[in-house]
């Protein structure tokens, strides 16, 4: 990341102060989690601390202080030459203070000391309760440590508010420099989808068409996926989170990807269902246009104009007439829908947010228990589905037809833009791509 792009974190920062007044919010990163033995996970630094710092290095603390002399404070790892042969370049206090645009920086193991005396006369701690029991732990004993000083005139601060709803509605709306990245991430992950949709060939196993999808995110030098990808062929469609990816693909399956890459950490999530042999059967057809359909009818309701829940509605409603016209559902439409029958074949939401994680942060509804309205800057998935597993009462033919349509959608002043409409979705031209 270009050094100047920093100054888009401090501006956070400085949002931040302002939110908070006379308080200091107090953001810990994630610590390296052991896989096994000697054996790390890939390092990724917790949303919330990178949201505010795009400070990459684990063992590190942001504090943010308003009020009259607001500062910045981050703490992270001293410089040590030789953990650096061993494992990689480590900023240290003073360069991370300039290359970060931090007010001050220490090495992490004055925390505790100098905690203390930042902490102390403020008002309120703003901390992200109940996320570790360390760090709560460790908010608790500074706390502690200054009431017990409280006759030297020394005063702790007498409340704890999550930092999560400030936080979260700052995430919500996504700035110029948020949403390049995330159309760029979008991007790949189309070219990865596409990619899946020419290499498939019946009798290839799941994890072959994985690998093609991080093939395609890694030359376009994403290093990781935003989440385990989903490649199910046939039966395994109709499970929502399948990730075994190692069932052989059959002629004739349908295949379900649920796959998106995360670019300077932010994600894309994008699902496609397609056939294996590159042409879907009638039913297929029948079932994906439904699925289709109702995406269609859920994003026509992504606007300023609407709240959250309405693309929701939009698509279940073209999916329970689809349901009660192929006779897996009986009754009339408001019947279906009161009695939640629509379940058995459609048992998650149209969306959720998207940003620096999969889920991204931020309340669906208001304080009021009111869905919350659409804004310029919101980024949400819009992905219906259909999934039908085998039951006596169903048709033979219909059995194990899985399928679900996902993008990535912006709200814009005039509408909404899909930032994934590179990737083919209607039945002519994925066939036409997969034929090449």
């Amino acid at each position: 990341m270009n050094h100047k792009n920093y100054q888009e974190f401090k501006k956070r920062r400085n949002t931040l102060t302002e939110k908070i007044g006379d308080g200091v919010a107090i953001i810990f990163n994630t610590d390296e989690v052991i896989r096994n033995r000697d054996s790390h996970y890939p390092y990724r630094s917790d949303s919330y601390f990178h949201y505010f710092s795009g400070f990459p290095e684990s063992r590190s603390v942001l504090f943010v202080l308003g009020g009259k002399s607001p500062k910045t404070i981050l703490f992270c790892r001293n410089k040590n030459l030789e953990m650096e042969i061993w494992n990689g370049f480590i900023y240290g206090p003073k360069e991370a203070k300039e290359v970060f645009l931090f007010d001050e920086s220490y090495d992490i193991n004055l925390l505790d000391e100098i905690a203390l005396k930042e902490i102390s006369g403020r008002e309120k701690i703003y901390y992200r309760i109940g996320q570790d029991t360390l760090n709560d732990k460790k908010i608790n004993d500074w706390i502690k440590v200054l009431r017990d000083k409280a006759r030297a005139g020394i005063q702790a601060p007498q409340a704890i508010e999550d930092i999560s709803q400030i936080a979260d509605d700052m995430r919500l709306i996504k700035s110029d420099f948020e949403i390049d990245i995330m159309k760029r991430s979008a991007k790949i992950a189309t070219l990865a989808h596409n990619r899946a949709m020419k290499s498939v060939r019946p009798n290839m196993y799941e994890y072959e068409l994985e690998a093609e999808i991080l093939h395609e995110f890694m030359s376009h030098g994403v290093r990781a996926p935003a989440y385990q990808s989903i490649v199910a062929a046939g039966k395994n469609a109709c499970t929502l989170h399948y990730v075994d990816n190692n069932s052989k693909i059959q002629d004739g399956d349908l295949i379900l990807i649920d796959a998106g890459c995360e670019l300077e950490g932010y994600a894309s999530d994008v699902s496609r269902t397609f056939p294996a042999n590159g042409k879907f059967s009638k039913i297929q057809k029948d079932f994906y246009q439904l699925v289709l359909e109702a995406q269609s009818a859920a994003l026509s309701k992504v606007s300023s104009n609407h709240n959250w829940n309405e693309p929701h509605e939009a698509a279940l409603s073209v999916l329970i007439d689809g349901f009660k016209d192929f006779g897996l559902c009986q009754g009339s439409h408001q019947e279906i829908y009161e009695t939640g029958a629509y379940k058995e074949f459609y048992m998650h939401r149209t969306g959720h947010w998207l940003g620096l994680d999969v889920h991204d942060a931020g309340d669906y509804k208001t304080i009021a228990q009111e869905w919350k309205q659409l804004k310029p800057g919101m980024t949400l998935t819009v992905e219906p589905g259909c999934y039908i597993r085998p039951s006596a009462n169903i048709p033979k033919e219909f059995w194990n037809i899985g399928i679900r349509i996902e993008d990535d959608v912006l709200v814009t002043h005039n509408g909404h833009e899909v930032l994934t409409k590179d990737s083919p979705k209607t039945i002519e031209s994925i066939e036409t791509l997969m034929a090449k």
